[in-house]
């Protein structure tokens, strides 16, 4: 199974409850910490176009995983989702995730939909780090951007993360990009793709 593949990990894991960007803002409304919307609402915030969402992906520095979690204490069970397994985390939140966990799925209980699937990225106050080479980073103001009252992942750096899947879905979040990026953010993508992904298609067009 294709970890990307969300009606096989519907089939497997469960339902996702229709959330948006909104509902983000109300989880995360006296949360002390950093964070961000990722995935396809970034992208549909920057386009301006409208497109399906499976889920949605608000994301935070990994570090920050245990404030997080002392955030949503006796609201949201938080999930760790890692390399396709999941595992509940009821312990200690100050307990270290594993190094290769990218993702936590939260829901109120085991009969109920996940309703957030919160991407965490390697990022402190000063530098964020691509997860899949640490040889592509920028300063940590630089991959954010607000629209609307909302901080979200900037494109370029949303696409770099889309990049490796090629899925249609990702194809087509690219093309409706690519002709609102500013040439410097073109500029990026195309450096860091030829450093984390060399021969990407992408590069090309950029």
């Amino acid at each position: 199974m294709r970890a990307d593949d969300h009606d096989e990990i519907v089939r497997l894991y469960g339902p996702w409850r229709d959330r948006g960007p909104s509902d983000v803002a109300d989880l995360l409304a006296d949360y002390p910490g950093v964070w961000w919307i990722a995935g396809g609402w970034a992208i549909e915030a920057f386009s301006g176009v409208r497109r399906p969402h499976g889920d949605i992906d608000p994301s935070i520095p990994r570090a920050d995983v245990p404030l997080l979690r002392r955030h949503l204490a006796g609201w949201l069970d938080v999930w760790a989702a890692d390399q396709g397994a999941l595992r509940p985390l009821t312990g200690d939140p100050d307990e270290p995730i594993s190094a290769t966990c990218g993702n936590l799925w939260l829901r109120p209980g085991g009969a109920q939909p996940w309703e957030y699937d919160v991407i965490l990225m390697t990022a402190d106050d000063a530098t964020w780090t691509y997860k899949r080479d640490a040889r592509v980073s920028l300063p940590t103001a630089d991959i954010l951007w607000r629209t609307g009252g909302l901080t979200y992942l900037r494109p370029e750096v949303q696409l770099l993360h889309k990049a490796p899947g090629l899925r249609p879905k990702d194809q087509d979040d690219f093309d409706v990009c690519l002709p609102l990026l500013e040439e410097r953010a073109r500029h990026w993508l195309r450096g860091a793709l030829d450093l984390a992904h060399p021969g990407h298609p992408w590069g090309e067009r950029l």
